[in-house]
């Protein structure tokens, strides 16, 4: 049995048109061999931590400032010392610095890899994770204030261009059709995309920049209705994740709740569009929360597609944080205490869960989240 499991190889397929317009896949082009080390099993899926950390963060930062009024969460907030939240930004800061250099390790030393992931329907979408990680951690920053700090400017165009640069490659394929077009490879994680925009124009709106925020915030939120609805649709890509991907169905409340704070930014309060993509987000969490059994093949063993329910989470509550700023009375605040609460205990558990069993999110050759199992044939 171990030896036919060593002769495994993965191939990563590519997806390309022929010109009657039927998809051709090609499980040949990238072949590797099944002893691999860590950089060639690391991927850009690992930036869901940062992502969780970095939006953690960010929560914590707005429910600590003094003009947040949150009264349910005030006396906690108050008595947890300074400290505690420079600690958990430094190791937001420390988590993605690491994540980074690994995936810097990696673009050199295995970029034939790195090359199978862009062009993967799944693995493309993650690589707009870490510029959404440095802006979040940005705009969580304790000592650099948006709209007068030269340094806060000048970060947010060194992590913004790369979103606009993969929104040209991504998108442009999306509107022509060209070898990735929508209905082919549209599935959960393509929302990366459209959050992506709207963190940035969400950062931009922070720093006073209202006609770069809205550009960002047409461009994502224009591609949002358009992904949403081909989601709904159930096309061949949306049906082609396996199952051990299933969490990022969560990416649906995220991609709706940073669209409701990127707009209230914008529009300076939280109004009516904001309340309406926070209710969505509400509804489509409720709508996950009832399917258990969605789930349930993706919770058999711990693996790094688990920290894809914290970010969600931790976006949906500073939503509500922000409702609840706007809309006075007690079930605002206490949905602000539920969801806070919620995102701080997901990430808690997920700390936790990696500390004793890092052994099963480390990267491993025979295991490529990536790929479905059945398109991991034997080597020839």
């Amino acid at each position: 049995m171990e030896d036919k499991e060593q002769q495994l190889s993965i191939s990563i397929p590519v997806i390309s048109a022929s010109p009657s317009g039927d998809l051709d896949l090609d499980l040949d082009a990238f072949s590797f061999p099944p002893n691999v080390s860590i950089l060639t099993g690391f991927h850009a899926g690992y930036f869901r931590i940062s992502l969780s950390l970095c939006g953690q963060a960010l929560l914590w930062k707005t429910l600590s400032e003094p003009g947040t009024d949150a009264r349910a969460l005030r006396h906690v907030v108050r008595m947890l010392p300074s400290a505690a939240f420079v600690l958990l930004w430094s190791v937001a800061l420390a988590s993605l610095v690491l994540l980074c250099a690994l995936y810097a390790c990696r673009c050199l030393f295995k970029f034939r890899h790195v090359q199978a992931e862009f062009v993967h329907h799944v693995g493309a979408n993650y690589l707009f994770a870490p510029w959404i990680s440095w802006l979040l951690l940005l705009q969580s920053a304790f000592f650099l204030r948006p709209g007068s700090s030269a340094a806060y400017d000048a970060l947010w165009w060194v992590f913004s261009v790369p979103i606009v640069v993969l929104d040209l490659k991504i998108y442009g394929q999306w509107f022509t059709k060209g070898k990735r077009f929508l209905s082919a490879v549209a599935n959960p994680t393509s929302q990366m995309t459209v959050i992506a925009n709207l963190v940035g124009a969400r950062a931009a709106a922070k720093m006073g920049r209202e006609e770069v925020a809205t550009c960002m915030f047409a461009v994502g939120i224009a591609h949002y209705l358009v992904l949403f609805v081909t989601l709904y649709q159930r096309f061949e890509g949306s049906n082609s994740l396996p199952a051990m991907l299933r969490p990022v169905f969560f990416l649906f409340i995220a991609a709706s709740s940073t669209a409701s704070l990127a707009w209230s930014s914008i529009s300076g309060s939280f109004d009516t569009a904001s309340k309406m993509l926070f209710y969505l987000s509400l509804f489509l969490l409720a709508s996950l929360v009832t399917r258990p059994a969605l789930f349930r093949r993706s919770m058999r063993r711990f693996s790094i597609a688990w920290w894809a329910y914290s970010f969600p989470l931790s976006m949906v509550a500073l939503a509500a944080t922000e409702y609840a700023q706007e809309v006075t009375g007690g079930v605002p605040n206490a949905l602000m205490l539920l969801l806070a609460v919620l995102s701080v205990l997901v990430i808690v558990v997920l700390m936790g869960f990696t500390a004793v069993k890092t052994c099963d999110i480390l990267p491993r050759g025979d295991d490529d989240p990536f790929v479905p199992s059945n398109q991991i044939a034997p080597a020839a």
